[in-house]
């Protein structure tokens, strides 16, 4: 599984105060950082208001989970993922681990309520794109030809068949690649964990996209509640921030886009993210950005409302169920449902244009 999703420029402007000790306890940190580099990206995470030895032990935890996740998740690495699509290509069943289940069942949920625009059953179409990489493709394109066949034979994800732990396909051409969610799926994993050491304030920063928990200050000063986690958003188009957002306890932000993953031919872009209708890469939208409880559904829909593109996006993000949404077109163009237009804040000069969806209810 490739991991590497575009790049969100993460400003925590809420924790511009130096890490301090709380008085009366040397061993308490009020900001606790560490990084690691998994998953093909930076991994880092900011916790408040528990000793430093129960966020290091936390922190240790998730790293092994992580590490667990980049063997057994990967698409065409050796692990259980790899295992089970070639077990598929040869039109075999397999009996998978639970720790591999739970991912191929949210998989067909948010392919469900995305109509097929998520589609985490085409690795066959992203390989012959060569993004079945941790490096950026070179070369020819791939034929027309063999993209439109793949296309054509249309490998979904309601071709998987689950019997207990049996996986199955009946259409071999059906290749999981969980680089559109997984990243959210480790993230929801790391805040479980954090929760079970008694961590309740945290921000777990994966290559850009992030989980929070509880607020800056709360642990600190002993309240409840405080200010909340106040974020950027990168600008798709000029590496700087292009708007800001304060997150709520349990809200994730997940962005994807087409400016850090692509190939170039003929002064042309193609981007790592594939419609699964046609194998075409998306070229309308640069940049969609989700907020959500549930960081796996945020990384999903941030994918699926991307390929929907400025005349669909707003349709699908009903049916799967985000209320706070930004897009961001080639030209510029900003669109956004009302609920997340109430919450940004443009740091420079508002967009080309904003289009405001009417409201969800």
């Amino acid at each position: 599984m490739s991991l590497l999703k575009p790049w969100i420029a993460i400003c925590l402007f809420s924790l511009l105060t130096a890490c301090a000790q709380t008085e009366g306890d040397a061993s308490v940190s009020e900001i606790y950082k560490e990084e690691a580099y998994v998953f093909g990206t930076l991994v880092s995470f900011t916790i408040v208001g528990v000793p430093k030895d129960v966020a290091r032990k936390a922190v240790k935890e998730v790293g092994e989970e992580f590490q667990h996740m980049h063997e057994d998740w990967h698409a065409w690495k050796a692990g259980e993922l790899s295992r089970l699509n070639d077990a598929i290509s040869n039109g075999k069943t397999m009996e998978v681990s639970d720790f591999l289940l739970p991912l191929i069942i949210q998989g067909k949920e948010f392919s469900q309520q995305s109509e097929g625009l998520f589609n985490p059953a085409m690795g066959a179409l992203i390989e012959a794109w060569g993004f079945h990489s941790d490096e950026l493709p070179t070369g020819a394109l791939p034929s027309m030809d063999k993209i439109n066949e793949l296309a054509a034979r249309a490998a979904s994800m309601d071709d998987v068949e689950i019997t207990g732990r049996l996986v199955s396909s009946k259409n071999n051409l059906v290749q999981f690649d969980f680089g559109g969610f997984g990243k959210g799926a480790a993230l929801d994993r790391a805040e479980e964990i954090l929760k079970a050491h008694g961590i309740r304030n945290a921000v777990i920063n994966a290559g850009g996209d992030l989980n929070t928990l509880g607020n800056p200050e709360a642990a600190s000063v002993g309240k409840l509640e405080g200010r909340p986690w106040k974020v950027g958003i990168r600008h798709p188009i000029n590496w700087g921030v292009i708007a800001s957002v304060e997150l709520q306890d349990g809200e994730n932000l997940y962005t994807s886009g087409n400016y850090e993953r692509f190939r170039m031919e003929e002064g042309i872009k193609y981007a790592h993210i594939i419609d699964p209708r046609d194998g075409m890469p998306v070229q309308h939208i640069v940049s969609t950005s989700v907020i959500h409880e549930n960081g796996a559904l945020a990384d999903a829909a941030a994918t699926a409302l991307t390929v929907a593109g400025p005349d669909d996006w707003y349709r699908i993000a009903r049916k799967m169920g985000v209320r706070y949404v930004m897009l961001i077109d080639a030209s510029g163009t900003a669109y956004l449902t009302p609920a997340m237009r109430e919450r940004v804040k443009f740091e420079t000069d508002e967009p080309t244009r904003l289009v405001v969806s009417r409201p969800m209810n």
